[in-house]
């Protein structure tokens, strides 16, 4: 720095040091500072104080807590909250005459000065606690590198600025409210932001109990708190012992405490606990929920019109978050997986709840923990949701798809006994057959969808569902029309778990496009809620740091008429006892739903429901389920020679359902409209169970049809 600038800086502070001496030992303006600050153009300047960064608690339906958010972890308590112990340490290392002085300690800052002239910059700070607020503030109000560069910059202009909005804050708030806010602000370093998070970070308590050795440690540590960071290694934690010590000496030279407390509270180690903060979806019990519930604000304009703005609310925002989570419901879900899959299976197993005429999201489970470890088999994405909560590409949903086909024919008015006569494949008779929703001809009559063994003759829809026939319903889909299946998966809220566009081809019906649990579960909490459909939801109230309460309502419309619902909950309902799931068997109370597997078992599906709840399983090798079939393999210790809707996904169904529901008095199904559904179209044939030629096996781990050609474009 050359000479002439060093002169200016030094006129500069020592103009700074004349005005701080005008200014009343409590912050008021007397007429002495008010002609002095004129002279300067230093005059106060009203501070903008954001609310702090706190952190968001999330919420289960019950209250407790799950999981927590924060770009800042930090819990604000009242200067009541904070041990007296505390607050004598702060005040003794960092303003020891706090009480008796305004916005600027005069004499920390001449001696600052002066250390400072002879060193050509600022080389120490002499700022009162009231400034080191106002710095921080500022610090953490900065939304860009220039506003940060400047909150930090070494310059006696930022200290002039500094001094301004100081003299402000001093005659807004008293000493205490003051020591309050500073200590709120603060960074201890080791990710705790304020006492209160740096005693529970540090030492496992409240900033309330601190004792006078372990409050002399936070003293110290909000000088340089990264280099003291006490969780960066042994060379860190010898100069935050350091710094305690020279903090307890400050005490006993004021006198704060007597020379024998200082030297025992010396004698102690650090106590450095490093108890871990709370946060992220990793730390939750339910972390493909919160994943859930993250990925929804995130993604989500109604929570902020930019995904920044979005995660601030998330992050920054102090909420409180309820959520529809059910941790009975939940536990059904993880025991069921537990008892049939393994963690350390190559194939995962997930499965979602959903509550019909709500859309509320009650349970995610997998078979695998969440992380990062690949020797802990753990999963990284959330496995049970699609790509926009967090999730990856999802799973072929094979014959579950058949359900909106079987919908869309009850909605054209054909009736429960009305079928045709089907072979053992099916082959479109020419390329027209079939139409995409663009009107394109996407039939290709080379090809031939077969059943795997028997599957011919007369199928009516509820003889062709309870086998799942897929010559039956190629031929059904071709019959309504293969854009008006499309559609009504569509009402139902059908979306590839990877967010493409649906395929479109004449396969649809057996399930190609690739799925995630939760879309699946609530497509057919639907046909539960008599054709009412609800968007997917996890949240249903957020309280914000002021206590103003948003509430969320679902989100539903009638997606087809009650009476289609109530003749499709007949018809599936028969797969418990006269198709793919009668091997499994019930759960005790009124059910439907529909078993699938995919081409040569890639994958496999059990999606069902009742009145009162619905769920959906998957199970496939999220390394590839094409070329890591679920063939000659054990899972859960059991070996399967192929694995099926029924032998893996359809008893974890079963399991979860039966405890889920414990306790909930059963609810029956609406009888079937017998007029519209119950007669016979010009092809008819009575109702008798079908024989084992399905597409999953009638017994549980058996032979079924392998839906050839399902992952054919």
């Amino acid at each position: 720095m050359s000479s002439i600038a060093r002169l200016t800086g030094a006129a500069v502070a020592a103009g700074v040091v004349a005005a701080a001496i005008a200014l009343p030992a409590v912050g008021g303006t007397g007429a002495m500072f008010v002609s002095a600050s004129e002279d300067l153009g230093i005059k106060p300047e009203e501070l903008k104080e954001p609310p702090l960064a706190e952190k968001t608690t999330v919420l289960d339906a019950k209250g407790n807590a799950i999981a927590t958010f924060y770009e800042e972890y930090r819990e604000n308590v009242a200067l009541a909250e904070v041990s007296d112990l505390m607050k004598t340490a702060i005040i003794s290392i960092e303003d020891y005459r706090y009480y008796d002085h305004g916005a600027i300690d005069i004499e920390g800052t001449m001696r600052a000065l002066a250390k400072n002239l002879t060193s050509g910059g600022i080389a120490q700070g002499g700022s009162s606690i009231t400034q080191q607020y106002v710095k921080q503030v500022l610090l953490n109000s900065a939304t860009t590198d220039k506003e940060r560069n400047a909150a930090l910059e070494a310059s006696y202009a930022r200290k002039l600025k500094e001094l301004r909005y100081a003299m402000a804050v001093e005659k807004k708030y008293s000493k205490d409210q003051i020591l309050e806010k500073y200590l709120n602000i603060a960074y201890f370093g080791a990710g705790a932001y304020g006492v209160e998070a740096a005693a529970k970070r540090f030492f496992g308590v409240n900033a309330s109990e601190l004792t006078l050795s372990q409050a002399a440690t936070l003293a110290g540590a909000v000088q340089d708190p990264n280099a003291t960071d006490p969780n960066l290694g042994k060379s860190h934690r010898a100069l935050l012992l350091n710094r305690r010590n020279v903090v307890l000496n400050r005490m006993a030279e004021l006198k704060k405490i007597t020379p024998e407390e200082a030297a025992a509270a010396k004698a102690k180690k650090l106590g450095w606990k490093a108890t871990a903060l709370p946060g992220g979806c990793g730390a939750s019990p339910y972390p493909y929920f919160c994943m859930y519930v993250r990925n929804e604000i995130l993604s989500n304009k109604a929570f902020g019109k930019t995904k920044k703005i979005r995660t601030q609310f998330l992050n920054r925002g102090g909420l409180t978050i309820q959520t529809t989570l059910d941790p009975k419901m939940q536990e059904a879900a993880e025991e069921a997986i537990k008892k049939h899959v393994h963690a350390s299976d190559n194939p995962v197993a997930s499965e979602a709840l959903v509550k019909p005429g709500t859309g509320e999201i009650k349970a995610m489970a997998a078979s695998r923990k969440y992380g990062n470890s690949k020797r802990k088999h753990e999963m990284s994405y959330n496995v049970v949701a699609n790509a926009v909560h967090g999730g990856g590409i999802g799973f072929q949903a094979g014959s579950t798809f058949k359900t909106f086909t079987l919908l869309t024919a009850l909605k054209q008015g054909m009736k429960i006994n009305e079928g045709f006569t089907v072979g053992q494949g099916f082959r479109a008779p020419y390329y027209s057959s079939f139409k995409n929703c663009k009107g394109e001809n996407i039939a290709d009559p080379t090809f031939t969808v077969t059943n795997d063994e028997g599957g011919g003759g007369f199928k009516s829809l509820a003889t062709g569902t309870w086998g799942s026939v897929n010559t039956f319903f190629m031929q059904l889909e071709q019959k309504v029309g293969l854009c008006n299946v499309i559609t009504t998966a569509k009402s139902l809220g059908i979306e590839r778990a990877d967010g493409n566009p649906l395929q479109e081809f004449s396969t649809f019906t057996l399930g190609i496009n690739e799925m995630d649990p939760v879309t699946v579960a609530n497509a057919y909490a639907a046909i539960g809620a008599r054709g009412k459909y609800c968007e997917p939801m996890a949240i249903t109230k957020i309280t914000d740091r002021d206590g103003k309460v948003r509430t969320y309502k679902p989100e539903c419309k009638q997606a087809f008429d009650e009476e289609v619902a109530d003749a499709a909950a007949n018809i599936l309902s028969g797969v418990f006892t006269k198709g793919t799931m009668r091997g499994v068997g019930g759960i005790g109370r009124p059910a439907a739903g529909k078993t699938g597997t995919t081409d040569a078992q890639s994958t496999a599906w059990f999606a069902g429901f009742t009145p009162d709840l619905a769920g959906a399983v998957s199970i496939g090798d999220p390394r590839g389920a094409v070329t890591h079939k679920l063939n000659n393999i054990t899972i859960g210790g059991r070996y399967y020679g192929s694995v099926f809707g029924a032998s893996v996904p359809g008893p974890i169904w079963k399991d979860t359902m039966m405890s889920a529901l414990k306790g909930t008095p059963p609810t029956s199904f609406t009888p079937v409209d017998s007029a519209r559904f119950g007669g016979c179209g010009s092809s008819c044939a009575p109702v008798r169970p079908q024989p084992d030629n399905d597409d999953d096996a009638l017994e549980e781990g058996g032979p079924g049809d392998t839906n050839v050609g399902t992952t054919r474009d």
